[in-house]
């Protein structure tokens, strides 16, 4: 009777059953063992692969200190091989590297590195501050320009690239530069790189401010002192060749202004009209701009040079200007003045003007070029309008 009001008191379809006896391994067990088993099996499959999947162990990578001064460039060998290209013989006078340094004083120090064609006979503007060492001659005064051994002429290697286009062309030089140190900085930083700088040989500090000029594009000539009509009461200044002067004393003195700098094209007159219409004087001058490789700028002041039919004798490329633009210091008048230089461009191809580096004129031809370039007028360096007996 006990048993059967327990059995009322449990759930409908609970009867207690007898417990069987334990006999064997039990379902739960062997699934636990397979597991156990996959477990181990996978450990042992990825501890055997080539590549485990680990963290690998990371590679120490150096950074060599490279010197600004000394700026290296790897061999072909030393390439990746996605990059490495086929190597080729060696060319004598093909492309070279050239490791340019920034002078002292003129900043932090900043390397580069210019692949430089001397195929090309212009040279590079971004090397253009760097004298070439085969076209310069050594002497007490200092470098003196000369034609290089296998012929280039420093009006060939230093002259300022242009288009080569037959349109209306300008050259404008601004001379005097040096003389004012202000005066010359604003000059270099104001004109457009198109513009011809010509430094005076009595000025300071030429090496530094030629390599400033060429360095923003600048090409540049020499102005030589040569006696005018009332010497000694009008002086260029010192070292003026003069008509009393022997072939020697003037050449010694030409060599003197010739060595205050290099990378110049040209050499243009500072005065002298008496000295350029003398042949004994004009003539010797003459001969050794030619053997020197240089052109000869003839300001247009005397109408009695001799220069034009010297140069052609001696091989010299020759220009002459067309007008002073700056004779009087009035903005109204230095414009009036380029515009007869355009006016003239468009008549016969080009035209040059010459002026002095007065703020003045630095500001007016600033102003007048920018405008000229729009309508049409390209302004070109100095060598560009040269007449060269060389190249017929």
């Amino acid at each position: 009777m006990a048993d059967f009001g327990k059995d009322i008191e449990r759930p409908l379809g609970q009867t207690v059953r007898p417990r069987a006896a334990s006999s064997g391994i039990s379902a739960r067990a062997v699934t636990a063992g397979v597991v156990v088993l996959a477990v181990v099996g996978i450990s042992g499959a990825i501890a055997l692969r080539e590549k485990p999947f680990r963290k690998p162990q990371e590679a120490v990578v150096s950074t060599p200190m490279v010197a600004a001064t000394e700026p290296t460039v790897a061999p072909v060998s030393q390439l990746a091989p996605a990059t490495r290209k086929p190597e080729t013989p060696a060319k004598t006078g093909g492309p070279q590297i050239i490791h340019v340094q920034q002078e002292e004083g003129d900043g932090p120090p900043k390397a580069a590195i210019v692949i430089h064609d001397p195929s090309t006979i212009g040279q590079n503007l971004k090397i253009a501050h760097i004298p070439d060492k085969a076209l310069i001659e050594a002497s007490d005064t200092g470098p003196l320009p000369i034609r290089s051994a296998d012929g280039r002429r420093p009006f060939d290697v230093y002259a300022r690239p242009w288009s080569g286009a037959r349109g209306a062309r300008v050259a404008i030089v601004i001379g005097g530069l040096a003389v004012s140190q202000t005066g010359t900085q604003a000059a270099i930083a104001k004109l457009p790189p198109e513009v011809t700088l010509a430094f005076a040989p009595q000025g300071n500090s030429i090496g530094r401010w030629m390599q400033a000029a060429r360095q923003s594009g600048h090409e540049i000539v020499m102005q030589v002192p040569l006696e005018p009509f009332d010497y000694p009461n009008v002086n260029p200044g010192r070292n003026t060749l003069t008509v009393a002067g022997t072939a020697d004393e003037n050449l010694k003195n030409l060599h003197w202004a010739l060595s205050r700098t290099t990378n110049y094209t040209a050499v243009m007159n500072y005065m002298g009209a008496r000295f350029s219409a003398d042949a004994a004087a004009m003539g010797p001058f003459m001969a050794e701009l030619g053997k020197r490789g240089l052109a000869y700028i003839d300001d247009g002041s005397s109408s009695r040079s001799l220069a034009p039919d010297l140069a052609l004798k001696d091989g010299v490329p020759f220009v002459s200007g067309d007008t002073a633009i700056d004779a009087v210091q009035d903005r109204g008048a230095i414009l009036k003045k380029l515009d007869g230089l355009e006016a003239t461009a468009r008549a016969k191809g080009f035209a040059v003007g010459i002026g002095s580096a007065f703020d003045l004129t630095v500001d007016t031809v600033s102003t007048w070029v920018a405008e000229a370039k729009k309508r049409g007028i390209e302004i070109v360096p100095i060598s560009a309008v040269a007449i060269d007996p060389q190249k017929g």
